[in-house]
C-alpha cells in the first residue's frame, strides 16, 4: 500500500505552497496515519461523524466489548435497545445496520474498494445512508491511502486552512487545495498535524487524525 507521508512527497509539496515548510520547522512532519481496512474501520468512522473523539471512541469500545464479533452479521442481531445501552443514538444505530446490510447483501464489496478511483468508491460508499462525502473521504485517505484526497467540511482542516490562510468561504478554499493536486492528502494530514499540535485542539478534535 503507498503512504500519504513519505519524503519525496513532502518535498513536492514543499515546493508547492512554503507553509507546509512553516509548519516542518516549527512542529516535524506529520505521522503517517493510517486505519485497517474493511467493516470496522468504516463503522468507527460513522460513529465519529459530528462529536468528539473521545465521544466516539467511548462509544465503539462499548459497542465492540458487548459484541461476541465485530461483524455485519452481530450488528443486524442488536435491538434498539442494545444499541442504546451501547450508547449508540438512534441515527448512528440506523447508519450501522445501513452499512452492515449493504456488506451482507454484497450491494458494498469493501475488501474491492481499493481497485478503484476516488469517484467510483464515493459514489458506492455514498448510496449507503448515513454514508456521505466526508466518510467517505476520511475512509479513502486512512484506510486506503489514497494521495489526492482533500476532506473539505473537516471542522479542524477548517478552522487550520482559515487560520493559516485567512480565508472562510468553502470557494476559497476549495481553490487553494487546487494548489496542491496531486497531493491533497498530504497536505491535509499537514494541517491536521498544526491543528493537533496544540493541546486544546486534540482534547475537542473532530477529526479521526486525533485517534491514531
Amino acid at each position: 500500500m503507498q503512504n500519504i507521508v513519505n519524503e519525496s512527497d513532502i518535498k513536492k509539496l514543499v515546493s508547492m505552497d512554503s507553509q507546509f515548510l512553516s509548519i516542518i520547522e516549527k512542529y516535524g512532519n506529520p505521522p503517517n496515519w493510517k486505519r485497517e481496512q474493511g467493516f470496522v474501520s468504516l463503522c468507527k468512522i460513522i460513529l465519529e461523524q459530528q462529536i468528539s473523539l473521545a465521544s466516539a471512541n467511548a462509544h465503539f469500545k462499548k459497542l465492540n466489548e458487548y459484541l461476541s464479533k465485530f461483524s455485519p452479521k452481530e450488528i443486524l442481531k442488536l435491538s434498539d435497545e442494545e444499541m442504546r445501552n451501547c450508547q449508540i443514538s438512534r441515527q448512528k444505530a440506523m447508519y450501522l445496520r445501513a452499512l452492515a446490510t449493504a456488506v451482507i447483501e454484497e450491494s458494498l464489496k469493501i475488501e474491492e474498494l481499493g481497485s478503484l478511483d476516488e469517484n467510483e468508491i464515493r459514489m458506492i460508499l455514498t448510496k449507503i445512508k448515513g454514508i456521505g462525502a466526508w466518510t467517505a473521504n476520511i475512509y479513502m485517505m486512512f484506510c486506503l491511502q489514497y494521495k489526492d484526497i482533500f476532506p473539505y467540511g473537516d471542522i479542524a482542516v477548517m478552522n487550520t486552512v482559515t487560520k493559516l490562510y485567512g480565508i472562510k468561504s468553502k470557494e476559497e478554499i476549495i481553490n487553494l487545495s487546487k494548489k496542491w493536486i496531486p497531493l491533497r492528502s498530504l497536505a491535509a494530514y499537514f494541517l491536521w498535524h498544526y491543528y493537533l499540535s496544540n493541546k486544546e485542539n486534540k482534547k475537542r478534535c473532530l477529526t479521526p487524525a486525533s485517534t491514531l
